[in-house]
């Protein structure tokens, strides 16, 4: 027999470049869909558990990625373009033009240490 779940509606968290809207969250997994408005971007961080895939949808995102303190590489996605990012992996996003994009990750959606932060989010600064 299939078990019915039941239908989530999903939830939108607000943030200073756009909004996340989460459309899954489970106990293993958690979906969501990132939309950067143009010119606007994340923290430079990285997750110390949350392992994450990313999938742009539409628009153009710049990705710097670095490890540990290495240097700084940057990627320039195009829609339909996918990127894996693993616990440690240093990484920013940064809209060149509108964007959504797609998340699939672990469920730890706490788990950010934010480097640098252009709205003032990271700590002891």
């Amino acid at each position: 027999m299939i078990a019915v779940g039941t239908p989530f509606h999903g939830r939108r968290v607000d943030k200073p470049w756009g909004y996340e809207l989460i459309w899954a969250e489970q106990q293993r997994y958690v979906g969501k869909i990132l939309h950067i408005e143009q010119g606007q971007q994340l923290s430079y961080q990285y997750h110390q558990q949350k392992d994450e895939t990313i999938h742009l949808l539409s628009g153009v995102l710049e990705l710097q990625v670095a490890c540990a303190e290495g240097p700084r590489q940057t990627l320039r996605l195009q829609p339909g373009e996918s990127f894996h990012i693993v616990p440690g992996l240093r990484h920013r996003m940064t809209a060149i033009e509108t964007c959504d994009v797609l998340e699939a990750s672990t469920p730890e959606l706490d788990d950010v240490v934010r480097l640098e932060d252009r709205y003032g989010r990271v700590e002891g600064k």
